[in-house]
């Protein structure tokens, strides 16, 4: 098992959650549209951080915002806030 965080994974979760995120902008659904940019602020924040964490050399903490970005664009999915249909950047039903 592996216990540490290399950059190669970091940026394979930074390209997929960045894709998510330009993914599920594009697919509001209107009468969620508060909702949407709620999630969608706190997924780039998140985001934010990761990049933050990573620049400081701290990968264990890049990898697990990144992880609480992409909980809340699967949320923001579950929820039917996002109509996404892609099931390998996204938990759909």
């Amino acid at each position: 098992m592996e216990s540490t965080i290399k950059k190669e994974k970091l940026d394979k979760y930074f390209g997929l959650t960045t894709r998510a995120l330009a993914k599920a902008k594009k697919a509001t659904i209107k009468s969620k549209i508060k909702e949407a940019k709620e999630i969608i602020e706190m997924v780039s924040n998140y985001l934010s951080d990761a990049k933050y964490f990573q620049e400081k050399g701290n990968y264990v903490d890049a990898f697990a915002a990144l992880n609480y970005a992409h909980g809340w664009l699967d949320s923001g999915v579950r929820l039917d806030i996002f109509n996404v249909k892609d099931d390998k950047l996204f938990t759909i039903k």
